[in-house]
């Protein structure tokens, strides 16, 4: 992954810790690439006393610096969709509205549909993607796609989907950009620090007690990724996030299959990569993962993995992999695979960013937008943010993604 901001010094105000109470009129609770975007939207809209609150020493060592930084808009769902196009044209100007790059690369995502079964699927979300708006997706037909990659074993392929303004960021460059963008214009950063109770009165959140320090506010937002579900415990409320982790593995530089390839999904089994560096990155949601915080890497993965790629990929076969440079990331994923976003219930004031499911990075500029606007305004007219609130669980309202990678 290319990082071309790790050497930045993020230039954040820190509110000073005199005895007396800090105060913030808005208080995020995770500093990775969720919690910087919603900085952002919110100091875009001249909302400059945020506080971010991160544990960590240093903004991305969670689930945004361990991400395969894909984005796209092909999904199955009209949340997915919209947020998607919102987020996709957002990175491609960010450098230009931001002033920091993200490294936004359109080189498309291919779906390849195995069984009419998938290729129906793949018709359906298609039909549904036009109608929202989405501009530059096209059904594809099985000959089309061996022509097109040659090097794909593509007996078994009857079709596909291709989307050229889908593609990849880099989620740590993006990261930083948020971050910086609202620290130059006057948030503040608190590296280091747990937040360790939120106090309520009557009217909802009153103060954030942290390991740094009280900070009165009145408006809390839980951007804790995998870990929501232990800050959103704080105000009683229980969460339905869990952390998922997912293996990720980076070949060495590897010319036998053509650089410019967009993200190639195989239908059959999940299985899928992107061209990384002058090697490829490759991916897939091993079904027999469990929840929980598991952030080491399983050296088994590596011959799982590649047992498909050379399966879909015959040249992969004599793909270099060093398992010292893979690495193990967390998704946090909901019931439905579906984002928790807007006003808690029963906690005026309290608010959630959580449960993105793998998504969290290619719908970070959309989120933001999103809180920004609930915070600042109540309402939001990029969705129906009602369909994403916590209470459709209670109330047995899922919406289902079915388009997980």
């Amino acid at each position: 992954m290319k990082v071309s901001l790790r050497s930045l010094a993020i230039k954040c105000r820190v509110t000073s810790t005199s005895q007396d109470m800090q105060t913030a009129d808005v208080v995020i609770i995770g500093a990775g690439i969720v919690g910087s975007s919603i900085a952002y939207h919110l100091t875009a809209e001249g909302c400059s006393n945020i506080l971010l609150i991160e544990r960590e020493s240093s903004t991305g060592k969670g689930s945004t610096g361990k991400s395969m930084g894909g984005v796209r808009a092909q999904f199955s769902t009209p949340s997915s969709i919209q947020m998607s196009l919102y987020s996709i044209p957002f990175y491609a100007s960010f450098e230009d509205s931001l002033g920091f790059p993200c490294d936004y690369r359109p080189q498309g995502y291919l779906f390849c549909a195995t069984t009419e079964h998938h290729m129906a699927y793949l018709q359906a979300n298609y039909a549904q993607q036009v109608k929202i708006g989405l501009k530059n997706v096209s059904l594809v037909a099985g000959h089309e796609i061996r022509s097109m990659f040659p090097q794909l074993r593509g007996d078994d392929i009857v079709g596909g989907s291709f989307c050229s303004t889908d593609g990849f960021v880099d989620p740590y460059s993006a990261m930083n950009g948020f971050m910086t963008w609202a620290c130059d214009h006057g948030a503040s950063l608190w590296k280091n620090t747990v937040a360790t109770a939120i106090e309520k009165d009557d009217s909802g959140v009153v103060s954030v007690e942290t390991t740094r320090g009280a900070v009165a506010t009145r408006k809390v937002v839980n951007c804790a990724g995998a870990w929501a579900a232990g800050v959103a415990a704080l105000v009683g409320i229980d969460l339905p996030v869990q952390p998922l982790r997912r293996m990720l593995v980076p070949s060495e530089p590897f010319d036998e299959f053509p650089h410019t390839a967009p993200m190639i999904v195989d239908m059959s089994n999940g299985f899928h990569f992107r061209p990384e560096a002058r090697g490829f990155l490759l991916a897939w949601n091993d079904p027999e993962e469990t929840p929980g915080f598991k952030t080491d890497f399983d050296p088994g993965f590596i011959e799982k993995i590649l047992t498909r790629a050379a399966d879909r990929v015959p040249c992969f076969a004599n793909l270099p992999v060093n398992p010292k440079r893979a690495w193990a990331g967390l998704y946090e994923m909901t019931p439905d695979h579906h984002p928790i976003l807007g006003e808690a219930p029963g906690v005026p004031g309290f608010f959630l960013a959580n449960g993105f499911s793998g998504h969290g990075v290619m719908h970070a500029p959309a989120t933001g937008k999103i809180l920004s606007d609930l915070i600042l305004t109540g309402k939001t007219d990029l969705i129906n943010v009602s369909l994403l609130g916590l209470s459709r669980f209670a109330e047995g309202k899922l919406i289902h993604e079915t388009a997980l990678l």
